[in-house]
């Protein structure tokens, strides 16, 4: 555990230096797009956050290479320079999008061929699904089904980013959750060896979020931009597949493991659980704008964090209330899965019980607004933040 502490430090501190120097630099030689009628901001503010966020992976990857005690999953190399190669290819597409305004079909091209890289490349894929025990191995349905899911998570993630400190706090308490899981998944599968790719890549996260928040809390002296937002999509989707493919089936169905809370469904409930409002809030969007028409990633202002704003909403609140919507929804599908392994009392309904008081505790907060809502037609409200998908 120290040593995944280790990386968690070491990202967020090369992060945060990183950022605070390409701030300095962007606003220097004013490396950021101008105002535009759209966009709510008063100040010129860059987008590159996600550079140094890249960086800061880099960099605890590197570290990790010449570690002795990660080199379990460097035993693969072909893996993890793929995966790498993927960061890079989305970091760069997304820089180029941030500065340039891409068309989104040549991004959307270039989400689908680092998922490719990845599936193929690094031959990192969904080997099974924990429904009946179903396998899909070496077939072109388990690589289909792995890109799909990557791009999915990599939009989900892009299209939330829309206030100061918002993705990078939900990524932060979903990573958090997510290595907890990972961690205790492999101790209880019985491993004799905690050190796995997918806790490692959460810890790699979870540091380049605490890195980056500071400059990015409201109000925001940078955002992350695609070239951030994309990247822990890519990573964030990439980690839950290392854990969920790859377990083998007969671990999951073992009667000590099975008998407890759904055994063979915790492995995908709570990787979904995670970043189940940024799929959520992905989902109605693709839905309202091809139902009008529309190419599915044109932007608008019907997010779900634009109609909070609506509702009376501050902006920080808003940032807050959905950091609480993802810690609840994680942390009841993480204690089921604590609960049922380590035989408390209730089993899995101390999550269950968690999960509905801190629902209605949130649907209380979302639902009474600490001021009242604005007056007038929402179309007639600002346009989408910078950040915006």
């Amino acid at each position: 555990m120290r040593q995944y502490v280790f990386i968690i430090v070491l990202t967020a501190a090369v992060t945060f230096g990183l950022a605070w120097a390409v701030w300095k630099l962007a606003m220097r030689y004013r490396l950021y797009p101008g105002i535009r009628e759209r966009d709510v901001h008063k100040t010129p503010t860059p987008r590159l956050g996600g550079v140094a966020m890249f960086l800061g992976i880099a960099t605890a990857f590197a570290v990790s290479a010449v570690n002795p005690y990660f080199g379990i999953f460097w035993h693969e190399p072909q893996r993890v320079w793929s995966i790498l190669g993927a960061v890079t290819l989305i970091m760069l597409i997304g820089v180029a999008d941030d500065l340039w305004d891409l068309d989104w079909m040549i991004k959307l091209g270039a989400q689908f061929l680092a998922a490719g890289i990845i599936a193929v490349g690094g031959q990192l894929q969904m080997y099974w699904l924990p429904f009946g025990g179903i396998t899909v191995w070496g077939s072109w349905f388990s690589i289909g089904l792995t890109i799909l899911s990557i791009v999915v998570v990599m939009n989900a993630v892009n299209f939330i980013d829309g206030l100061d400190g918002l993705v990078a706090g939900v990524c932060l308490i979903s990573n958090a959750v997510f290595f907890v899981y990972s961690y205790l998944l492999v101790r209880d599968t019985g491993a004799t060896v905690y050190f796995n790719f997918a806790t490692f890549i959460a810890a790699v996260l979870i540091g380049a979020c605490l890195g980056f928040l500071p400059l990015n809390w409201n109000p925001a002296r940078m955002f992350m931009g695609d070239s951030g937002a994309l990247v822990l999509g890519l990573l964030m989707a990439t980690s839950a597949i290392a854990i969920t493919g790859q377990l083998p089936p007969s671990i999951l169905d073992r009667d000590d493991f099975d008998s407890q809370l759904l055994g063979a469904f915790i492995p995908i409930i709570l990787p979904i659980i995670v970043v189940a409002l940024p799929l959520l809030d992905f989902g109605l969007a693709v839905t309202r704008r091809m139902g009008a028409g529309r190419s599915p990633f044109s932007p608008d202002r019907k997010h779900l964090h634009h109609r909070m704003l609506d509702m009376g909403h501050s902006d920080r609140d808003s940032t807050l209330i959905f950091y609480a919507w993802t810690s609840i929804c994680s942390l009841a599908v993480l204690l089921m899965y604590i609960a049922t392994q380590s035989g408390w009392p209730g089993d899995w309904w101390i999550g269950i019980v968690f999960g509905a008081v801190g629902v209605i505790a949130c649907l209380v907060v979302t639902l009474t607004p600490s001021r009242r809502a604005p007056r007038g037609d929402v179309a007639d409200a600002p346009a989408p933040t910078p950040q915006e998908a």
